[in-house]
């Protein structure tokens, strides 16, 4: 925001509304929020309606060509999707100029990313080893970048910058493990024909790259079409997401020193226009004006202009919506016995043992080994605490949990232990990352 520009009257009394939602930790308060109001709607007496809600079907399309789906699955499989073409457009910038874009920078929270999968994978399969639960391996692989950073933001200023770039760059890494698991292992049977017509859609959007197409249009258009091919094929419709992020331009038409020189140019050029004393500009000044916009286009990536869009409707609108249809489960007086079952006993274990051993072991034999070194200025101290935040494996967790189990009840089990694991890995990370003030 442009600072000492005169604000509106709706503008001040939205300025600290504009302010809470820029803050690093908002998001992962709303998500919060949504998960607590999830839970006391689905045990209050109101909890029918909390049910039927989701399960109310929504049809789009004309003639025979309709989609008919419960609004849970519009959910998942679509106001999802663009929260994994969010992760899609991330993951390419990290991957271009981002904490992934060199082999010295990516090495640490890859190989961290890496052990924080395997291992509570691992731990997970040993509780569900031969049961038909064995297939929810993937759940607590899965770290919740919101709620990771609200809480990392929330334990201290003395915390150091680098480590918070760290845990984003493992968060990444992280997110890209979960997609190729998603992939690979939680696609049914597939329907090619489907599946070939959004990869020639998909074509199309690399052509569209590769011929200089920067028209936000022509890729939301073209993607849908990409989407419901993937929706139809049988493949998770989630991953089209991702796929058509990385067909976005992510770069400029123009370099930084001509867009600067131009720019000053153009500021010249209005000064030089005679003032009107009037709140019209003159056609000289709005041909400048213009010529300005234009020149900024070009000087932004579709990329990072895109994200930037989309990430307010992500973090507060998709993924509070997506915690309020998914986190309602119900809290009765066998509860605790309830949690007591391999499923749920697997993703706790999974995701505040297994997150914190996989990281921190992975992370300790790289260094030793030579090939990495702790962030700058971080600790082992404050590693520990990163890797229990990494513990809190909440929305994607959820969305793993209803590909691998569609039975409702092993759902439930698996809702429960990522519900707990999550506080218990948050609360846990927070604790030790407090206590790292002038302590090594």
């Amino acid at each position: 925001m442009i600072k000492n520009l005169p604000k509106t009257p709706i503008e001040k009394i939205i300025a600290p509304v504009s302010r809470f939602v820029h803050l690093e930790y908002t998001s992962g308060i709303v998500l919060l929020i949504s998960v607590v109001v999830a839970i006391i709607w689905a045990n209050s007496a109101f909890g029918e309606s909390y049910h039927h809600l989701w399960e109310t079907h929504f049809k789009v399309g004309l003639g025979q060509h309709v989609l008919d789906k419960p609004l849970h699955i519009w959910i998942n499989d679509g106001l999802m999707a663009l929260f994994f073409f969010v992760i899609g457009l991330e993951l390419k910038r990290e991957f271009m100029e981002g904490e992934l874009s060199t082999f010295s920078k990516a090495i640490l929270p890859m190989t961290a990313a890496l052990g924080g999968m395997l291992v509570p994978a691992g731990i997970y399969v040993l509780f569900n080893l031969g049961s038909n639960a064995q297939h929810g391996w993937g759940i607590p692989m899965a770290t919740d970048i919101a709620f990771a950073l609200a809480l990392l933001s929330m334990a201290g200023k003395h915390i150091p910058a680098s480590i918070k770039v760290f845990l984003s760059a493992l968060a990444v890494a992280d997110d890209l493990g979960a997609v190729l698991v998603i992939a690979f292992f939680y696609t049914g049977s597939v329907n090619f024909i489907a599946l070939g017509i959004a990869g020639l859609f998909l074509l199309l959007l690399v052509i569209g790259n590769a011929m200089g197409i920067r028209n936000s249009a022509f890729y939301l258009i073209v993607g849908i079409v990409v989407w419901i091919g993937f929706l139809l094929s049988g493949v998770h419709a989630t991953l089209a997401g991702v796929l058509v992020a990385f067909t976005i331009p992510a770069r400029t038409r123009i370099d930084e020193h001509v867009y600067s020189s131009a720019l000053r140019r153009l500021s010249d050029d209005f000064d030089r226009e005679i003032p009107n004393n009037s709140s019209l500009t003159t056609p000289g000044q709005h041909r400048t004006i213009r010529q300005v916009k234009d020149l900024s286009t070009a000087a932004e990536t579709p990329l990072q202009k895109i994200e930037h869009a989309l990430h307010p409707y992500v973090a507060f609108l998709i993924m509070p919506l997506f915690a309020l249809a998914n986190s309602g489960i119900m809290i009765g007086a066998d509860f605790f016995s309830a949690i007591v079952n391999p499923v749920s006993a697997g993703v706790i274990v999974g995701l505040v043992v297994g997150k914190f051993t996989g990281i921190m072991l992975f992370c300790y034999m790289m260094v030793k080994l030579g090939f990495a070194g702790l962030p700058e200025g971080a600790t082992w101290r404050q590693m520990t605490g990163i890797s229990l935040l990494a513990g809190i494996g909440f929305t994607m967790s959820l969305f793993i949990s209803g590909l691998a189990f569609p039975d409702p009840h092993l759902a439930d089990q698996a809702k429960y232990g990522i519900l707990i694991a999550s506080v218990t890995a948050g609360l846990l990370g927070t604790l030790v990352l407090k206590s790292t003030v002038n302590k090594g």
